[in-house]
């Protein structure tokens, strides 16, 4: 894995990609030698799963619906659109 520091990478960052794409694997970037992003390959199908899943609102948000539904505090589908119809 490869590692650049936020200077290299905002002077190369054509380079940069183009070797994650190639190689497959993620580069990581430091500022003042502190860990700070990687960039990662991503395929067309794998974007949607990825901000999906390093979304912390919609993580929070699915704790916060998985506990509602455990406590009950939950309708169906019909009874929602029934209500929204109304």
């Amino acid at each position: 894995m490869s590692t650049f520091s936020i200077r290299d990478l905002s002077r190369n960052a054509s380079r940069v990609v183009d070797e994650v794409t190639r190689t497959g694997r993620p580069a990581l970037v430091t500022k003042r030698g502190e860990l700070v992003a990687a960039v990662v390959p991503l395929s067309p199908e794998e974007v949607e799963d990825y901000v999906l899943a390093h979304s912390p609102d919609l993580i929070a948000s699915l704790a916060e619906a998985e506990r509602d539904y455990a406590a009950g505090r939950s309708v169906s589908l019909a009874d929602a659109l029934a209500e929204l119809g109304d």
